[in-house]
């Protein structure tokens, strides 16, 4: 039996970057009100993802060691395990991405990357855009995360010409948050970054169809490390597990799968680049809760989706990125009754054929 992995293996010593270990009690306090602000714009648009509550519906990648998904399989070589308990699934199709319903959204990060670099990732998006002719595959769009948020293009199309000409006429300006060495500008990147992700998944969401994320950048802070987990309280962890639970639902009912691609790739190696592994395992309970649990790269590995370091060749990322929509499987079942609400449901994916592997969304969380 084939299962369910992360794409870049199992973490390693927690070896914490030195941003992560600046924090001490009195940063506390502003941390979690950020925290506590996106919870709450969370908490008021929850309402527009509630549909099909009680139906589970799972995007399967399947793939070999190397190489592209796999097309081609039938529903008696899967195996879904919600809590280790296997389920009955209820509908199963094979997807053929050419004819999917899918839209992409390239993301370009300026709140967590210098201004050069941001130079670098437009030309590197362009330069994706206009391949094969500037014939994309799927409608596309662009976004812009900056200080002031998330900035969508209304218009998505398949002309990856038009896309480019477009982003050569916009203003990517430099980052211009106060405080931005230290502490206090981590923390404040972390609540813009996290406030712009979930804006952009809400507008995603109301929208039928699976939508592709790919937000280019090294990720936000994870603020966390010892020092954190020593001094936070009840409460603030309360409100840190409140939020991931929030993120969780609404990629998953969105029907978001978000890709972390690093536009510095072998050049941004060393402990930063694999600490967020340290948090990839689903959180059950409040007093596990650090705000690593919201880092980009856990969130995209939790929603099936990658966190692609490994090059510093953007296109070529994007483009394995998009790789995966060339051939999935859509799974449903329903998810089990007598749930307490809340409590956080790990999902397992076999495939019965010797040397394959599914990748899907790692776990929900049940609602009240």
């Amino acid at each position: 039996m084939a299962r369910i992995t992360a794409e870049s293996g199992a973490a390693g010593p927690r070896h914490i970057p030195r941003e992560e270990r600046l924090i001490t009690r009195r940063h506390l306090p502003l941390l979690c009100l950020l925290l506590f602000c996106a919870t709450v714009i969370s908490a008021q648009d929850q309402s527009t993802t509630a549909a099909n509550l009680g139906k589970i519906t799972l995007n399967v990648v399947v793939t070999p060691k190397s190489g592209p998904p796999v097309p081609g399989l039938q529903q008696q070589d899967f195996t879904v395990l919600d809590n280790k308990a296997a389920q009955t699934i209820t509908s199963f199709q094979p997807i053929d991405g050419r004819q999917a319903p899918i839209e992409v959204v390239i993301v370009i990060d300026s709140i967590n990357i210098g201004y050069e670099n941001v130079a670098r990732q437009r030309q590197e998006i362009e330069r994706f855009l206009r391949s094969d002719g500037g014939h994309l595959a799927f409608p596309t769009t662009i976004a812009v995360a900056s200080d002031k948020g998330i900035e969508i293009q209304p218009n998505f199309s398949k002309d990856g010409n038009a896309i480019s000409a477009a982003l050569q006429q916009s203003n990517i300006g430099l980052r211009d948050i106060r405080r931005s060495a230290g502490f206090y500008g981590a923390d404040e990147r972390l609540g813009i970054s996290l406030r712009s992700l979930h804006e952009l998944a809400a507008s995603e969401g109301a929208k039928l169809g699976r939508k592709i994320v790919l937000w280019v950048s090294p990720g936000w802070p994870l603020l966390s490390g010892t020092s954190v987990e020593a001094q936070l309280t009840n409460k603030q962890q309360e409100q840190i597990f409140a939020q991931v639970l929030d993120f969780s639902t609404l990629l998953r009912q969105a029907g978001v799968t978000l890709y972390s691609v690093d536009p510095l790739g072998t050049a941004d190696i060393g402990a930063r680049t694999f600490y967020w592994q340290s948090f990839l395992k689903g959180v059950t309970k409040p007093s596990q809760a650090l705000p690593g649990n919201l880092g980009l790269q856990v969130l995209a590995a939790q929603s099936g989706g990658l966190a692609l370091n490994s090059s510093n060749d953007i296109a070529a990322q994007l483009q394995k990125a998009l790789a995966d929509t060339g051939a999935y499987y859509e799974i449903s079942y329903d998810q089990p009754r007598g749930d307490q609400p809340r409590q956080y449901h790990h999902i397992e994916v076999r495939v019965d054929k010797k040397g394959l592997t599914a990748r899907t969304t790692q776990g929900y969380y049940a609602q009240p």
